[in-house]
């Protein structure tokens, strides 16, 4: 029973339409009585199955298609046209777009400021705003598009999530309900609905934030047992591949719709395009270098200039620039902003990934269609997979360097050997141009294994080296590795050499570069011998090393290693070398021999 009757009783009898009602005192009890069987009850029945049908929509959908499924359910109820969800980006001050019902996405404007409109009102004041006439509200200013679609009246709501955790911001928003009816008047019930209906909604996101965070924390392990599964394959850890099998398990659960792994030139100058998401329809073009200076994103990101620019339209933190607006942010190029139009992309994350201080790599992730930024629960996931990539990356340094100590180690064991043998002879006189042989040798190889070692952080300054004199002396150690292997038959061919070839790089990487190469020459040879043939020349701008060996390529075979997909591991380390210096690798095989070309950009001073 409704409390209060006889208040209720005396309201309804002030009404000037109920005059006409008998005084008699049973008779209000009985209508009372009757509204609240008949209406009051199957109204509230209504309203608690709508609310409800909020409640239970779906978390695992995206908090725009949780909004755009409440909008519905607010219009059915309500009897009104349509419905549409604003929300409010401290960092633009702009009033964003996030869904409607039935969907008006393409036509209407993906944000609006937030003084001089009706959501910006709404949110400035807390306080629910009435329009009766959109086509004579000062605020309202989209009004072709409402006449176009009959909408007369507007009844705007606040909107708000509460934060979820304490360095987080409340999410504040404005819900718009449209009637097709002209100067519709305000009804307090209808007001009151929308509100409940909107404060259930935060139960809901509270859902899915929870059902999020226990997602990030399975992504986060899996992440690295991808990592830690790599590191025992045979192949050992790449990190294009390690990219490549992880981003696609978190694609669904962060809404991931495109990113890549470039690489950054120890000079700095340009990065190279390692590997993107999706790999199939995908716009990325792998091993295609970017100068750095066309770009202001990358020498912002690279600490190479200093950021000056619009923080409304991008956010530049210590560990990431989300670019906010790719078509307002001054650190976009207009070579950018073309891509990013043409591939319908609104905002880009960058994440750069250091070791030792140092900038290798960075990340981008690609928001498309309507969406316009990742949110905090994202960004989040990436810093982590980015975290991991670094650990994976040092893991793939060391492997690099473990694999290219063979050569040097298997020489240098062998050269002590038989330095050993020579100082104990009687007569060390007669052995003295020998021992000095060996003995230079052995500091040079010591040294480069020092080298390597460093070189898991750092290789140092860049060198002009002697590209004929390098790989002749690296043959000189890949000798000895032959009789320490016990290999027979190996007919080692030398020359022609060009003595005038120079190349600028790191002189540890060049060696490692032949040393991979003339090691999978060696091994490749029948066990009944071959030969093994090197030269040097020059063809145009570029220093050519053409290294042969006995023994075919299938086709199959010749692609995988070209792609750098072959199980061996030299030549995927010198197929990234090589990319690095700007150099290129061509194989052959035909009539029993495999030969391969590298070329590398000639240094003429």
């Amino acid at each position: 029973m409704l409390s209060s009757l006889e208040n209720l009783i005396r309201d309804i009898r002030r009404e000037p339409w109920a005059d006409s009602f008998p005084e008699n005192k049973e008779f209000w009890i009985h209508f009372i009585a009757w509204i609240e069987e008949h209406l009051l009850s199957n109204f509230l029945g209504r309203l608690a199955q709508k609310v409800d049908e909020i409640v239970d929509i779906d978390p695992d959908l995206s908090e725009k298609e949780i909004l755009e499924k409440a909008t519905y359910h607010m219009v059915s109820f309500l009897g009104a046209t349509s419905a549409s969800v604003r929300i409010y980006d401290p960092k633009t001050e702009q009033m964003l777009s996030y869904g409607s019902y039935p969907s008006r996405e393409e036509t209407r404007e993906s944000a609006i400021p937030l003084g001089d409109s009706i959501a910006g009102e709404v949110l400035r004041t807390r306080q629910a705003y009435f329009a009766p006439d959109l086509l004579k509200d000062d605020l309202y200013h989209n009004k072709r598009t409402v006449f176009k679609e009959g909408l007369h009246s507007l009844m705007a709501i606040p909107f708000e999530i509460p934060r979820f955790f304490p360095r987080e911001r409340d999410t504040l928003g404005v819900i718009q309900i449209y009637y097709a009816d002209i100067q519709r008047k305000l009804n307090s019930l209808d007001i009151r609905i929308a509100n409940t209906m909107a404060k259930r909604l935060s139960f809901v996101i509270a859902h899915k934030k929870i059902l999020t965070l226990n997602r990030i924390a399975e992504k986060r392990e899996n992440i690295v047992t991808h990592i830690f599964r790599k590191l025992g394959s045979r192949g050992g850890v790449k990190l294009a591949e390690v990219f490549n099998e992880v981003v696609p398990d978190l694609a669904d659960m962060v809404d991931l719709q495109s990113c890549a792994l470039f690489s950054v030139r120890p000079a700095m100058d340009k990065v190279l395009l390692e590997a993107g998401y999706p790999t199939i329809s995908s716009y990325h073009s792998l091993g295609k270098a970017v100068s750095v200076s066309s770009e202001p994103v990358y020498e912002v990101l690279l600490n190479l200039r200093d950021y000056t620019g619009d923080s409304r339209y991008e956010e530049v933190t210590p560990f990431y620039i989300m670019i906010v607006d790719v078509q307002r942010s001054n650190l976009m190029s207009e070579n950018h902003k073309r891509f990013a139009r043409y591939h319908g992309i609104n905002s880009i994350l960058f994440i750069p990934l250091k070791v030792a201080g140092e900038i290798t790599h960075f990340m981008t992730f690609d928001a498309l269609d309507y969406r316009k930024r990742y949110g905090d629960e994202e960004i989040g996931v990436f810093l982590f997979l980015g975290r991991e990539l670094v650990k994976a990356q040092k893991m793939e340094q060391l492997d690099d360097a473990l694999h290219d100590f063979k050569n040097p180690a298997i020489a240098t064991a062998g050269f002590a050997r038989r330095l050993k043998a020579l100082v104990q002879k009687d007569d060390l006189e007669s052995s003295r141009r020998q021992i000095q042989k060996y003995v230079d040798i052995l500091l040079e190889e010591t040294s480069r294994l020092q080298e390597l070692a460093m070189g898991v952080y750092t290789v140092g300054e860049e060198q002009i080296v002697d590209f004929s004199m390098t790989l002749q002396n690296r043959l000189e150690i890949n000798k000895e590795a032959i009789k320490e292997m016990l290999r027979q038959g190996v007919e080692l061919k030398q020359g022609p050499y060009d003595w005038d070839l120079m190349v600028k790089c790191h002189s540890v990487q060049l060696e490692r570069v032949f040393d991979n190469l003339l090691n999978n020459a060696t091994k490749a040879i029948p066990l009944k011998g071959g030969i093994l043939a090197v030269r040097t020349f020059s063809k145009g701008k570029w220093a050519c090393a053409e290294i042969k060996n006995s023994g075919a390529m299938s086709q199959q075979e010749k692609m995988k290693y070209i792609e750098g997909s072959g199980e061996g591991r030299g030549l995927y380390i010198t197929r990234r070398i090589l990319r690095m210096l700007n150099g290129k690798m061509e194989i052959q095989s035909e009539e029993g021999l495999t030969t391969v070309l590298v070329s590398l950009p000639q240094y003429f001073g």
